[in-house]
């Protein structure tokens, strides 16, 4: 039987894991070709991240395994939120233990800390239109669709769904 997961927020000591973590998890995927991708690149800067978002990591063992950015709407990484949503943001976990219920800990500690925010009512989230696992996840988890708020990458052809999860529904 696997030791209990743990969800405890990102120390600087974390980050060099966070980064290598968003990358493996990203380009084995198959959503960048690599990791010279600008974006890619964006999301590996785990301490430009921690200076406008929450992150939080999942470990086992005290081993990190997992990432996600919880993002207050208006800061610097919120790319979607409205004023009454906490955004989740680059939910990542090592290829070599996906499917271990790390995805599934580290959403209900972004919804946990959601609850606990004055003036939050749901937790919104952007995802891979093609992304069938992330997809997945997002819907067991109760959050619901909000196609009418699905956006395109600037420039590109790349449609990204939004999710939004009411908190009186979790």
């Amino acid at each position: 039987m696997l030791s209990p997961i743990t969800v405890r927020p990102a120390l600087p000591e974390d980050y060099d894991a966070v980064a290598r973590i968003t990358q493996d998890s990203y380009v084995t995927a198959g959503y960048y070709g690599d990791a010279d991708h600008p974006y890619l690149q964006k999301l590996q800067d785990v301490a430009g991240r921690a200076e406008h978002a929450e992150i939080l990591v999942a470990e086992r063992n005290g081993e990190v395994i997992g990432s996600v950015t919880a993002a207050p709407a208006g800061g610097g990484f919120s790319d979607i939120g409205l004023e009454d949503e906490l955004e989740l943001r680059t939910l990542v976990v090592d290829p070599a233990v996906q499917r271990s219920g790390a995805g599934r800990a580290l959403v209900q500690a972004v919804v946990d800390q959601a609850k606990a925010m004055e003036g939050i009512n749901a937790v919104s989230l952007t995802t891979g239109a093609t992304w069938e696992s992330a997809n997945a996840l997002y819907a067991r988890t109760g959050f619901d669709r909000a196609p009418h708020r699905d956006w395109f990458v600037p420039g590109t052809d790349i449609k990204l769904f939004v999710y939004r999860l009411e908190l009186g529904q979790s």
